[in-house]
């Protein structure tokens, strides 16, 4: 099977990582790719957002299988451009995406469907905005209607900040606030058949303590040691298989990566929000995890041939992902400072722990930082506490100037907090 996967971050280099491991690959190519891609796959220049371009580069490739990775070329509808020229595509049509990229359309979809949410309000004038607030009070939950690359929430005690942020959006939904922790749940569906993955739980904020701004995430672990073992099938029967079936009966189908952003509340488990691809850094620990190789799935995805695949399968190991971010990530990131230590996380600490690029290129013989997020380091243990200690021991292998990270990824859950 030759497979494309379009994007150019650590999502994608988790993608063709284990697409690289598949036995059923022969040819793997990334576009636009980055510096740790280019290790396991063909790079190609394209415009992510461009479907024709995409469509051109998947027919010359004479790809079997295109993986669009990030959600912006998804709601730009370069999965609809793809499925045109006749080849299987993983990822949601535009207007199925709207699911991402529109949480007032993903509101609509969770009423009609019956899936437990927040209580919101979908404001456009500055009136509407303060009876939001007003009815909700704090804490405030602000939210951009379209994509702001993880980043257009804001949830604080000061109104006049939250009032701020509603009014610089276009549209707003304004929630009320989910108490509990969160979990990410992705599940692979071809729009009527749905599998649900194995579920994590990211970090937002930039710091330590879950201090800091939000950010697109720090660092992610699976499983979830705390969570109750009926969790996944409570929310397949609540949530995914519902919404599923609601965006079918829409005329709309849904075939690609569910993402359910989840809190486990003391009234139950709510919906936060709903993305149309796979989470970033939450792909790179669920992935470790998966036994099951991975493009006879995203192509059963693709071709509406799910119900004949066999139940997916699960490594018992723990998986920890730590972000390494820029200096001043997220807000002004510096970029083109020089990566160090790559190689040696490479001889030292494989299989067990592995560098998967975000924000990098190369500059010679150099890989040198080009974005905010610019590496997730990977472990996989016995337990969280061993995947969380071969993590960390990468990390700190790795050189980048003025670089942040956090250092409590998965620390509670690995001490059964």
């Amino acid at each position: 099977m030759k497979v494309l996967v379009i994007g150019g971050g650590a999502r994608e280099h988790a993608l063709c990582r284990s697409l690289s491991l598949d036995s059923d690959v022969n040819a793997l190519y990334c576009a636009p790719g980055n510096a740790g891609i280019a290790e396991v796959a063909e790079l190609r220049p394209v415009d992510p957002l461009d479907g024709e371009a995409v469509a051109r580069l998947a027919t010359e490739l004479r790809a079997d299988l295109v993986v669009v990775g990030p959600e912006a070329p998804l709601v730009a509808g370069v999965a609809d451009a793809v499925r045109a020229v006749g080849i299987p595509v993983f990822g949601p049509s535009g207007e199925a995406a709207q699911l991402e990229g529109s949480k007032a359309f993903a509101k609509d979809v969770m009423a009609a469907a019956g899936v437990p949410t927040a209580r919101s309000y979908v404001c456009t004038t500055p009136e509407e905005v303060d009876e939001a607030l007003d009815a909700f009070g704090a804490p405030y939950v602000v939210k951009d209607d379209g994509l702001a690359a993880g980043k257009g929430v804001v949830v604080t005690d000061d109104r006049a900040a939250a009032r701020a942020h509603a009014l610089g959006c276009d549209r707003v939904v304004i929630e009320e606030f989910l108490d509990g922790p969160e979990v990410s749940l992705f599940a692979i569906t071809d729009g009527v058949t749905v599998l649900p993955l194995q579920p994590a739980q990211d970090f937002k904020r930039a710091l330590d303590g879950d201090a800091g701004p939000n950010t697109g995430g720090m660092g992610a672990y699976s499983p979830l040691p705390w969570a109750d073992p009926k969790l996944v099938d409570e929310v397949m029967a609540s949530v995914l298989q519902p919404t599923v079936d609601e965006l079918r009966h829409r005329g709309t189908p849904f075939s690609g990566l569910l993402y359910a952003g989840l809190a486990i509340t003391s009234r139950g488990t709510r919906v936060i929000e709903f993305n149309a691809r796979f989470g970033d850094p939450e792909t790179q620990v669920v992935l470790a995890r998966l036994r099951t190789p991975l493009a006879s799935v995203l192509l059963g995805s693709a071709n509406g041939t799910l119900d004949t695949l066999p139940p997916l399968s699960w490594r018992e190991d723990a998986a920890v992902t730590v972000v390494i971010a820029s200096h001043n990530y997220p807000e002004t990131p510096r970029t083109g400072d020089p990566i160090t230590g790559l190689a040696e996380v490479a001889e030292l600490d494989a299989p067990y722990a592995y560098v998967l690029h975000a924000g990098t290129r190369t500059e010679g013989d150099a890989v040198v930082s080009a974005g905010g997020r610019v590496l997730s380091v990977t472990a996989t243990g016995s337990d969280l506490a061993e995947a969380r200690d071969r993590a960390y021991k990468a990390v700190a292998r790795i050189g980048l100037d003025g670089s942040q990270y956090r250092t409590d990824i998965a620390a509670k859950a690995a001490d059964q907090r």
